[in-house]
């Protein structure tokens, strides 16, 4: 059982993600791209209006991305940095402001000398023609890249996943995640005419032009530019409609054309997650660029009004329990997971990859409140319970700050079994439910730091919460409850936490609030204690 739970976890752990690299020396690369440097810190991104046209057999690609942008604040000739990941190539830029010669190149960096002085407030653009032999992935979504690959009839079948690696890996972008597109992107797909282009949000354009066709979508909302994909495939379309909190929400699904029998089963779990989604956390947050399911020639992604879905059409994750309760085999995973990510990671993003945390705990987390949902309370709990086993305390979830690093991939089990235990301290779902949608109310379309989220849920709690998010995402260390029974004396106490661990436990009528010291309570009876598992410790009963 330890072997398959190990086998399950690392799944786990590592899906929807990059691998994660923890004994990493870093280098000015690393900060280049990870932090907020002169380069990017007085100019603010408002919108992509991009191209790409994939060469299958050449497995290449081309296009150009037009940033448009403001000044945040009056500077002089600075320099601008676009990221641009080797081999990539970016041959021709125009600039809407005089420049000092041509581009320079470094490495994966473009960097733009500006002759000029710029005031606060003013727009330009940058626009930038790129092409080349994108990198490869090898393990797609995993390790970031092109994936060009045949489909079942031998058609090609072309995407990417790049949320670790960066957009950048393709697109000429500001490819850090505090600078999302305010006013959102175009995207022009151009394709063989025998073949469909999807991207995020609404199709507005198709035409063929010189025995090519041409798909146009547009995104209103800001987006990470992690999620913005271009899919390209023999594909089919049907739609539905979901009468949400905020009106008439439009349900656009793309499927390879053999697959859309079972598209139409399967994709049916669409609207019990949105009713149970809209529930927990709020109005579905893309209304003006619809939900979108797209077939994709990897196991899946939260891209944007767009998401990636590659889970062969069955329940659990590839037809197994992440739990190992049997909850996780009654609902497709990959629609319920990577959909929860609309509400945390496209819509409340981490400003740093060091505190992507808040895009998977809280979305591993969405997996327990759907099956709540869906089944019953104690389904959910039973799952919660489940994914414990799947934590390996093998480094902090909390990253590294400015280097594009991130942290454990605890932040999926660990952090959803954090909040769970924030649960039971509450002990008000009216009110837990109230925090997860203020979350989205008040954040919503922001980027966000750690310490916003954790002061938020604290105030709106009514209860200082620092002591428990400092005990799961900054130390690999599990509270143990040190017990005694002796007829109705309990004796108790804390060990292996941090300092005045602030984590109140309550079992049948009790509530208890251990320290490092022991403490004693006279029970109403001599009943064995059974304490609640829904907590994320241990229990060891001692002598």
């Amino acid at each position: 059982m330890k072997k398959i739970s190990h086998s399950l976890l690392l799944i786990s752990c590592i899906a929807f993600g990059q691998f994660f690299e923890q004994n990493k020396t870093f280098t000015k690369e690393d900060t280049l791209k990870g932090s907020n440097t002169q380069f990017r810190n007085f100019w603010d991104v408002k919108k992509y209006d991009l191209s790409v046209e994939p060469d299958f057999e050449q497995k290449s690609i081309k296009g150009n991305n037009i940033i448009s942008f403001e000044i945040l604040k009056d500077i002089k000739n600075p320099i601008f940095q676009i990221d641009l990941q080797q081999p990539m190539k970016a041959d021709k830029i125009k600039c809407s402001f005089p420049t000092i010669g041509n581009f320079k190149r470094e490495g994966d960096f473009i960097f733009i000398s500006a002759n000029t002085s710029f005031k606060k407030g003013e727009k330009y653009t940058i626009d930038v023609m790129y092409s080349g032999n994108p990198v490869i992935a090898k393990n797609a979504p995993w390790d970031g890249g092109w994936i060009f690959k045949n489909d079942e009839k031998e058609n090609p079948w072309i995407s990417v996943a790049d949320e670790g690696i960066g957009a950048s890996v393709w697109l000429p972008t500001k490819d850090i995640w505090s600078d999302e597109p305010d006013s959102g992107i175009v995207i022009k797909i151009i394709t063989p005419k025998d073949l469909v282009g999807v991207g995020n949000g609404r199709l507005i354009n198709q035409k063929t032009e010189n025995n090519k066709n041409i798909f146009t979508w547009e995104v209103k909302n800001p987006i990470n530019a992690y999620s913005i994909i271009p899919s390209i495939g023999k594909y089919v379309n049907f739609k539905d409609s979901y009468e949400g909190e905020k009106g008439k929400l439009d349900l656009d699904y793309w499927v390879l054309d053999y697959n859309l029998d079972k598209a139409k089963k399967q994709f049916q779990q669409v609207k019990p997650m949105l009713k149970s989604f809209e529930y927990w956390f709020g109005p579905y947050p893309f209304y003006e660029d619809s939900y979108k399911l797209v077939e994709s020639p990897h196991l899946g992604m939260e891209h944007q009004s767009n998401v990636a879905y590659g889970n062969g059409y069955q329940n659990g994750y590839l037809g197994r329990d992440l739990s190992e309760t049997g909850v996780g085999l009654q609902w497709d995973f990959i629609i319920i997971h990577e959909s929860g990510h609309e509400w945390f990671a496209n819509s409340i993003t981490a400003k740093d990859q060091a505190d992507m945390w808040i895009h998977e705990a809280f979305t591993n987390y969405s997996e327990v409140l759907f099956s709540e949902s869906y089944i019953h309370k104690k389904a959910g709990d039973l799952y919660a319970q489940g994914i414990q086993n799947n934590i390996l305390n093998d480094v902090p979830i909390i990253g590294k700050y400015g280097v594009r690093n991130e942290g454990s991939g605890d932040m999926y089990a660990k952090g959803a079994s954090m909040v769970h235990t924030m649960r039971q301290i509450i002990n008000d779902d009216v009110k837990f439910r109230h925090i997860l949608r203020g979350l989205n109310k008040d954040f919503y379309h922001q980027t966000v730091t750690t310490e916003q989220v954790e002061k938020y849920i604290s105030e709106k709690a009514g209860f200082d919460f620092s002591t428990v998010f400092n005990q799961y995402l900054r130390t690999v260390d599990v509270p143990v409850l040190e017990y005694s029974q002796n007829g109705n004396e309990l004796k108790y106490r804390y060990t292996n936490v941090v300092k005045n661990l602030n984590l109140p436990i309550r079992f049948a009528d009790e509530i208890i609030s251990p320290t490092e010291s022991w403490q004693s309570l006279k029970l109403k009876n001599s009943n064995p204690v059974w304490f609640n598992k829904n907590y994320y410790i241990r229990y060891k009963k001692v002598n």
